[in-house]
């Protein structure tokens, strides 16, 4: 009982927070947006202390749940695992604390450095972000795509063709060897990731030691017959000494299903013994209906719904991304250093981005973090969505008004570049496009009435959304750009 209400609660999380990455028109996140924000990692990043509290009162009750229902990564390597279709594959190993705790440590060190590229990649949540953003999203796009030709055909607006391109080949590279890993892992020792490498299964595996409910043995029913450690996918139950290794067991209920003779429970202490040396029974249905309950109750506490926009798209030939001495990030960041110090690269908010504006940094101190360019879209004014769905606080949420007065850069005009000298044509398009009137044409040579028109930039009234850039038919560089600010201003 306790392994089919697991799985089926695991089954439903991943599913639900692999459609929000892969999701992007945007919807989902009103209804799901929730199921981000209980991450662990981007709860404490958050400053969540209502959800931290709440999944360490989670663990110390019922033990490393978390690790088997909510983490996306955990339920995946149960998945990847399942392809190993050999039975009785796993067997008892010791705790690796060599690894373990030194991972840890370089984790924590990491955050307080600010080296966010390592800290990033042994973040759970952030690692299946990658998978779900790089690899399977493009997948799914491709089939949308190709739902939309076909109802084309047939003259039906069901579905809407959708740019996909690379948004970053390093962190689609490190996505897929970390996919290799995770499967290479999970094919040969189940959830040896957890175990070994991840930083908050050990953070958790502390509390895990004093849950109060816990697998547990019956010695007098034990056959010593191993069953249950040959099912147990965290390598901790030692049956010849019929102990369970707490701080790993990630209560998946397999040993129990696996085992015999009834010699194993889940319960809140060893079974009674009565006058007669039998055991008293266990009501196991209700333990968990129980943990059932406080698993989805969890989950409630952090329930948010979520404003929802729709910036829309725009359909133009890739350009060239120009050199910025300042990377651009996004309205809600705060400063450079505010997203280098809170971002967990998740990918949620590029996964999320509808102007094709969001990319992760090929910087490789912050190589997972979101950036801005605008060879395929602008940030749209009207376009709050990134700060929406940022679970880790790294963009805080803000509405249109504040966005249209938050200045992130502001535009420089190529002269070099710029069409209207090069080829002897008019344009001002940057001009017609300025959402926020900082850009006006004036003449080249101001004694001369003749002259060229040419753009002339207000950087007081700029924001740096990036129209002007995104419009500017220059190739393959544009004769506008946006240089970001260190820290934003509000205007």
């Amino acid at each position: 009982m306790l392994r089919k209400i697991r799985t089926i609660l695991a089954a439903v999380f991943i599913v639900l927070i692999t459609l929000l990455f892969l999701d992007f028109t945007g919807t989902l996140h009103h209804w799901l947006g929730w199921m981000a924000k209980i991450q662990f990692l981007p709860a404490v990043m958050a400053l969540n202390v209502v959800v931290v509290v709440a999944l360490i009162a989670l663990t110390l009750v019922f033990g490393r749940i978390y690790c088997s229902v909510i983490c996306p990564l955990g339920v995946f390597q149960d998945i990847l695992a399942r392809f190993h279709r050999k039975k009785n594959k796993y067997s008892f190993s010791k705790e690796v604390t060599w690894l373990r705790y030194p991972v840890l440590a370089v984790f924590v060190i990491a955050a307080v450095a600010g080296v966010g590229s390592l800290f990033q990649l042994l973040a759970p949540y952030s690692a299946y972000g990658r998978i779900a953003t790089m690899l399977f999203q493009p997948i799914w796009k491709a089939c949308n795509n190709l739902l939309a030709m076909v109802a084309e055909h047939y003259e039906s607006y069901a579905f809407y063709s959708i740019d996909t391109w690379m948004r970053s080949l390093p962190v689609f590279v490190i996505a897929a060897v970390t996919l290799v890993a995770l499967l290479v892992l999970a094919w040969r020792g189940g959830r040896t990731y957890c175990n070994t490498i991840c930083p908050v299964g050990t953070v958790l595996s502390f509390f895990a030691r004093f849950s109060w409910m816990k697998i547990r043995f019956d010695e007098d029913k034990c056959k010593n017959c191993s069953l249950c450690s040959k099912n147990c996918k965290a390598a901790c139950i030692d049956y010849k000494t019929h102990t369970v290794d707490y701080s790993r067991c990630v209560v998946c209920g397999n040993c129990i299903e696996s085992c015999k003779f009834g010699a194993l429970k889940y319960s809140a202490k060893p079974s009674r013994i009565s006058q007669t040396g039998s055991h008293s029974p266990v009501d196991t249905s209700k333990r968990s209906f129980l943990l059932a309950s406080a698993m989805v109750s969890t989950a409630a506490l952090a329930q948010k719904k979520e404003k929802l926009m729709d910036g829309g798209l725009a359909d133009i030939e890739d350009k060239v991304a120009p050199e910025r001495q300042t990377p651009l990030t996004p309205p809600g960041s705060l400063s450079f250093q505010n997203l280098a110090t809170r971002c967990t690269g998740c990918q949620l908010c590029v996964s999320e981005c509808p102007n094709q504006v969001l990319r992760p940094s090929s910087d490789l101190m912050h190589l997972m973090q979101p950036t801005m360019s605008y060879e395929h879209g602008y940030c749209r004014p009207e376009c709050t969505r990134c700060s929406e769905v940022c679970p880790a606080g790294a963009i805080k949420p803000i509405d249109e008004d504040e966005k249209t007065s938050i200045q992130i850069g502001h535009a420089v005009w190529i002269k070099k570049n710029c069409v209207v000298l090069t080829d002897e044509v008019e344009c001002g398009n940057c001009a017609r496009h300025c959402p926020s009137g900082a850009i006006e044409m004036v003449q080249l040579d101001e004694n001369n009435e003749e002259s060229p028109l040419v753009p002339a930039i207000n950087e007081a009234a700029c924001i740096g959304c990036g129209a002007c850039e995104f419009v500017c038919p220059s190739r393959p560089f544009s004769a506008i750009y946006v240089e970001g600010h260190e820290v934003h201003k509000k205007i």
